[in-house]
This record gives structure tokens, C-alpha cells and sequence, in this order.
């Protein structure tokens, strides 16, 4: 029995006991303890009796790491950035997505599946399973991370491509980062937030395209994933088809000139294709085209050429992600991992309407330095079925394409549909749940709040889910609340309206008239948990106004503009200087030792930045400075996203003021995703005085990007 002697005694010198404490592992197999306990006494003497026990207790954690890569399943979570409904083809697409479509063939759909209509609000719900607001928004203050629930547990983590909250990935547990710390990036060319591992990173001069790196940095850090014996979590966060639209010169070749017939056909032929698939009723009634778009036909040629060229590019974008999907998935199969793999792919939010460029006709956008802006009649068209677009809590908004792959896991007929509402909020938990990890209720400074989502392994496993609480919808003014087969939805603000979506998914016969009372108790509901669960502040709860209708946004597409031409000259912007900032109406500014001094003679006074010349990264933005005086109860900021727009036609967001002789620390956060070109600060409503010091505009990494009166440029 020499060799077992050998065995026992290199184990127990060479294996760390500490480096087995892991908090979740599989079952030991019956046959496995059996052996160590019956059947290995029986081959030692007296003597190596202690020996056995050691090595037996050795074999054990050696049983239970290796078993844990080898039975858990592996996880790979894919988000994509501003992806419609319909903009795939299991969803209903013309876009050639072969590689998605066989996911889903081969795995699960859901047809109710929520995300929350914003970019860095679905990152925080998705990797905390809260709410945004609940979670301590960009900084995660009250939340963890899948990564670091899965990371305590024994997995490797990984990170590639959008970040867009606090800090960076590699702060909030994952082992591996590569990707752009920003909301936005040019796809050639990159930008200055790029990094790998925690250090910048400097993008290549040439041969370089987002989407793609993406997948090949991923599958470097798959292959360091696999020299540590343990399950892998790999999270890969596509910035396509998020603007600046870019593709790549083959893609767009693929497409160019596709879609000429215009968005009334698209629309039609995505919503037929819906049908036969069975992700909706044959019996549903498609939402009308709106007021706000034309008829494709009524367009002037120029333009039609002009959204003919975006929507060829979205497609090429698109079809790109797709192939790099397929990249991946090849990879996985080739290593034998396939099958235990569990892969989840959804969008953070509906089809972006926000048009913030003039048209450029005759431009192929195919290298850094052409690109084009998002189109709202075509974001109608990407979120067939549905009404309105990314920021809306309407469905348009917040419905994602939700496909689950996982072999060896699924209990669900392969390319089986799923009708039961889902959220992001319950990622989090469904992956805990499958990896047989704990959620923590405590962590290192941060003061945890308790997750809103549920696991969705009952689901996968072909059973049902009970939520305990309704769905909640929030983002800036935008509102909403899915109980059951009802949901309350407020657009920007406005009149509180009432679906019930379970016989009207999209939201044509607003009930609001016929049943009031559910609909007082549904918005009652939706306010508690504003309060309660989200923590939110009272502004993000206050009273609706009156809806003005049509429902209209300075930011969707103007389509009576005229066409520009790349090679035209453009004026000369002025950049952004001391100067800018300056007093409105009725107020008087003095600088008096780097503090704003500032004397109201009238009614609504304040100051104003122009912020249209210089570089600034897109948003979302913090605005922060000192203040004392102004008037007590509430200030308002307002800010622009639109260069051609005036001021106080912006988006306002109103603030506290204590009003009295000490200072007030104000932090304001400003949610757009877009670069803000004008900034107005309110802090009183008529007469008086009031100082300002330390005013700063900052980028959700908490970095400073200006301040004043004394200017600072990072």
C-alpha cells in the first residue's frame, strides 16, 4: 500500500486546506463517500488508520473543487445597447441573425422580458438585482454584483466591453476587464476610457472595431478562466447598435439599399413574422404608425435616401453582433463547454429615438470619422409591436429580446416561448440560484438593501414563478408599474394611463376612464415603492401633470430639417471658457475668492452655462457645488441635450434648498446618456441673495469635467 501512503502524505503537504473553503459546491456523489469510508479502511493496517482519515478528508475537497467547475454550470450574459424588440430574426427581424436564431431553436424565448428603458439603469438592475435608484445608482453604494456573489463563490469572473456606472468592473468583482468605462464610444477610433485589467488602455491606430474586440478579449480571458480548474461567469456588454452608428465596410455592403422601401413595410413585415413565430397573438393589434412620423411615402427622396442609409447601418451593426455571438458560441463548443454553458442575451432598453445630428446625405458611415445619429421613424419600426422608445416605460421601452441557452440545464422544450413577466432584476438571483451561491446581506462599506428580483430557475425548469410585489418602472420622469395583467404607465410625467396588457400588450385601449379605482390603488402601490423600496427622493414621486397630446420629445427626429453634407464648412464654436458662465434676468454675479456671489432683484433669476464649444464625454453627468441662501423649499437645474435648443426648454430636475446662513453641500444627478450643451441653476424664485462655491460637472466616476468660476478639463 505503498502508493497510498505516497498519495496521503503529498496531499497533505502540498494541497492549501484554506483555498477549498468555498461557499458552494454540488453534492457529493454517494459513491464517492462510500468508497472513502467503507471501502479504504478495509485496505489499511492499524497504524495507517489516521492516515486514511487525512487523506479521505483530502480526497473530499479535492472532489469538491473540481466537481464545482465540472457540475455547476458555466454563465455567459450578454447585454446588448439600444437593440428594439423585433431587431433580430427569432424576435421577428429581416436582419440575418443565424446565430441567435439557433440560441433560441436550441434553448428558450421569453415574450414578457423587462429591462428598464436606460443604458446605466439596466446595468445596475441586471448586475444587482435591484432597482437602480435602491441599488445606489452608478455607484452601487447599496448593492453587490453578480461578479462578486459568483466570484465568493468559487467562479471566475470576467468582464468585456460597456461599463457606464462608478469605478470600473474590476472594483466590483470581476477578476478580468476589457471595454470602455463610458456610455459611448466611436467604434474605430475608441475613446480615453478604454481599459484592460484596471490600467488604461490605448486603442489601436488601425484594424480595431468595437464589437469585435469584445469577443476576443473574452476569449483570452476564457482561456485564463480555464487554467484555474474553477466555473467561469463571463459578462460581455455589446455597445452596438448604441450611437454613434458605425459598421463595418462588409456589413454595410451586406445591407446597403436594403431598406428603401421605407418603415411602413418593415414595421408590417416584422409584425406578420411575430405572429407565425408565436411570440404574439395572431388576433393582436399592432400599434399605429404616430402622429410625430410620416408616412415613408410622403418623405422627400433626399430623406428617404438619408433613413434608407441609418437603417442599413443599424442592420450591419446588428448583423455584426451576431457573428461575434457565433464566434463565441464556436469557441464554447470547441472547447467541449457548450453544453453546460448557460447563456443569456437581452438589450438594455428599447430602440433609441434621439436624433442628435443634422442629416448627412451621401456618406458611408465605415471608418471614425463619418458617423450618422439614431432615427426615430426607425425605432418605431425596431420596436414592432409596440408604442414609443427607449426612456418610455411604455412596452416599446422596455421590452427586450430574452434568449436562454443552456444544454444541460433546460428543462424547457427546446425553442419553447415563455409568456410569464420578467425583469432584470432577476438575473442576479437566478444565477446565484443555479451556482448555488449565496447573496450576502452584509458588505465592506456599503449598506446593502435587499434585492427586488426572483430567481427564474422554476422557468427554466418549465414551472412558474410567484412574484411577491409588482414590477416597478421608474426612469426619470417616465413611470410605470406591470401587477399581474395590469399595468400603469405615465409618459414623462404626465396623466397616469391603464393597460391591461395580458389582452392588449400593446397599449391601444387606455382604461384610466373605465377603472379608476385600479388604477388609483396601481399608482398608490407604485408610489409606496418608489418610497419604500427604491428609496427614491420625493421629486422622483411627485404628483403627475396634466399629459399634453400628442405625446412629443425635443430629441426625436425633426423631419422637416434640411440635409447637410460632410464637406461643408462649420462654424467655429468658441470653447468653453470662464466667460460662459453668466447671470440671467434679474440677477447680479460678482467672483469674489473662487466663490459666486449672487444678488436677485427679480423674479426668476439664476445663471447659465453654455457648454457647446470644447470636448465633453456623453453623460449621465453629476452637478455638485456649495450653497448658501437662495430660496428655502426647491431649486430647479435644467440642461439640454439638443445644441440647437434655448434654455428653460431643457429637462428639469428639481433640488432641496434649506435657505438659511450655512452651507449646503447639493449633488444633482443628471440621467442622460447624451452630451449636455447648456446648464441653467435656479436657486431662487425672486428677491434675495445667495453665494455658490466649488460648482462642478462631473461624469458618473465621479471625475471633474468643469468647475467654476475656475475651469478644470479632464
Amino acid at each position: 500500500m505503498w502508493w497510498l501512503n505516497a498519495v496521503a502524505s503529498a496531499a497533505v503537504s502540498t494541497i492549501p486546506m484554506e483555498s477549498y473553503s468555498v461557499k458552494c459546491y454540488p453534492r457529493i456523489p454517494s459513491f464517492v463517500t462510500n468508497f472513502m469510508m467503507d471501502f479504504l479502511p478495509n485496505l489499511m493496517t492499524d497504524g495507517q488508520s489516521r492516515r486514511v482519515s487525512i487523506f479521505s478528508a483530502c480526497l473530499m475537497c479535492l472532489f469538491m473543487a473540481s466537481a464545482s467547475g465540472d457540475e455547476r454550470p458555466n454563465i455567459v450574459v450578454m447585454m446588448v445597447d439600444d437593440l428594439g424588440f423585433s431587431d433580430i430574426g427569432c424576435y421577428g427581424s429581416e436582419i440575418e441573425t443565424p446565430h441567435l436564431d439557433a440560441l433560441a431553436r436550441g434553448g428558450m424565448r421569453f415574450s414578457q422580458f423587462y429591462n428598464t428603458a436606460k443604458c446605466h439603469s439596466s446595468r445596475v438592475s441586471l448586475l444587482s438585482g435591484q432597482y437602480c435608484i435602491a441599488a445606489g445608482d452608478v455607484a452601487l453604494a447599496n448593492a453587490v454584483t453578480s461578479a462578486e456573489v459568483l466570484r465568493a463563490g468559487g467562479y471566475f469572473t470576467a468582464m468585456t466591453g460597456k461599463w457606464h456606472l462608478n469605478k470600473q468592473p474590476t472594483n466590483f468583482g470581476f477578476d478580468r476587464y476589457f471595454g470602455h468605462l463610458s456610455g459611448a464610444c466611436n467604434y474605430f477610433t475608441g475613446d480615453n476610457t478604454f481599459r484592460l485589467n484596471g490600467q488604461p488602455w490605448k486603442v489601436p491606430d488601425r484594424d480595431f472595431y468595437t464589437t469585435v474586440a469584445n469577443v476576443d478579449y473574452a476569449l483570452e480571458f476564457l482561456g485564463e478562466a480555464r487554467q484555474t480548474n474553477k466555473p467561469w461567469y463571463l459578462y460581455i456588454a455589446f455597445n452596438a447598435p448604441h450611437a454613434p452608428l458605425h459598421a463595418l465596410p462588409q456589413d454595410y455592403a451586406k445591407y446597403k439599399g436594403k431598406y428603401d422601401a421605407g418603415w411602413d413595410v418593415a414595421r408590417t413585415a416584422r409584425a406578420e413574422k411575430q405572429k407565425r413565430l408565436g411570440l404574439l397573438p395572431a388576433n393582436l393589434n399592432v400599434s399605429p404608425r404616430p402622429e410625430h412620423i410620416p408616412a415613408w411615402a410622403d418623405m422627400e427622396p433626399w430623406r428617404r435616401a438619408y433613413e434608407s442609409n441609418r437603417m442599413s447601418t443599424l442592420a450591419a451593426m446588428i448583423d455584426r453582433v451576431d457573428q461575434e455571438v457565433g464566434r463565441l458560441v464556436a469557441h464554447l463548443h470547441a472547447n467541449d463547454e457548450l453544453d453546460n454553458t448557460l447563456i443569456l442575451f437581452v438589450s438594455d432598453n428599447g430602440a433609441c429615438p434621439y436624433d442628435r445630428k443634422r442629416p448627412q446625405l451621401d456618406v458611408e458611415p465605415t471608418n471614425g470619422s463619418i458617423s450618422l445619429a439614431d432615427s426615430t421613424g426607425w425605432s418605431w419600426a425596431r420596436n414592432t409591436p409596440f408604442r414609443y422608445y427607449k426612456q418610455n416605460q411604455f412596452e416599446g421601452g422596455i421590452s427586450t429580446p430574452a434568449i436562454v441557452h443552456w444544454p444541460s440545464g433546460l428543462k424547457t422544450p427546446p425553442g419553447s416561448i415563455n409568456d410569464a413577466p420578467a425583469h432584470l432584476i432577476d438575473v442576479l438571483p437566478t444565477l446565484a440560484d443555479l451556482a448555488q451561491c449565496e447573496i450576502p446581506v452584509s458588505w465592506p462599506s456599503r449598506e446593502l438593501r435587499p434585492i427586488s428580483g426572483v430567481s427564474l430557475k422554476p422557468v427554466l425548469e418549465g414551472q412558474s414563478i410567484e412574484r411577491s410585489e409588482p414590477i416597478h418602472l421608474l426612469f426619470s420622469k417616465d413611470r410605470g408599474l406591470r401587477d399581474g395583467d395590469w399595468k400603469a404607465v405615465s409618459f414623462a410625467g404626465t396623466t397616469w394611463e391603464l393597460y391591461n396588457v395580458a389582452a392588449d400588450r400593446t397599449e391601444l385601449n387606455n382604461l384610466a376612464e373605465e377603472d379608476p379605482q385600479r388604477l388609483a390603488h396601481m399608482v398608490q402601490t407604485w408610489t409606496d415603492m418608489a418610497r419604500d423600496v427604491l428609496h427614491a427622493s420625493p421629486h422622483a414621486y411627485a404628483e403627475v401633470r396634466p399629459a399634453k397630446l400628442p405625446h412629443t420629445h425635443r430629441e426625436w427626429t425633426k423631419f422637416d430639417g434640411e440635409p447637410s453634407r460632410v464637406n461643408q464648412k462649420r462654424k467655429r464654436i468658441k470653447p468653453v471658457s470662464q466667460s460662459d458662465i453668466r447671470a440671467r434676468k434679474n440677477t447680479a454675479l460678482t467672483i469674489e475668492n473662487d466663490s459666486i456671489q449672487l444678488q436677485f432683484t427679480g423674479e426668476d433669476p439664476g445663471i447659465a452655462m453654455d457648454l457647446r464649444g470644447g470636448d465633453l464625454v456623453d453623460g449621465p453627468y453629476r452637478v455638485s457645488f456649495d450653497l448658501r441662501g437662495g430660496t428655502k423649499g426647491g431649486g430647479e437645474l435644467f440642461y439640454t441635450t439638443d445644441p440647437a435648443a434655448t434654455l428653460p426648454k431643457a429637462n428639469r430636475v428639481p433640488f432641496d434648498i434649506k435657505a438659511d446662513s450655512n452651507w449646503q453641500r447639493v449633488e444633482i444627478e443628471l440621467p442622460s446618456d447624451g452630451r449636455i450643451y447648456q446648464l441653467r441653476i435656479d436657486v431662487s424664485s425672486g428677491p434675495g441673495q445667495a453665494t455658490i462655491r466649488k460648482l462642478q460637472l462631473g461624469n458618473s466616476r465621479n471625475e471633474v469635467l468643469l468647475s467654476w468660476p475656475s475651469r478644470i478639463v479632464q
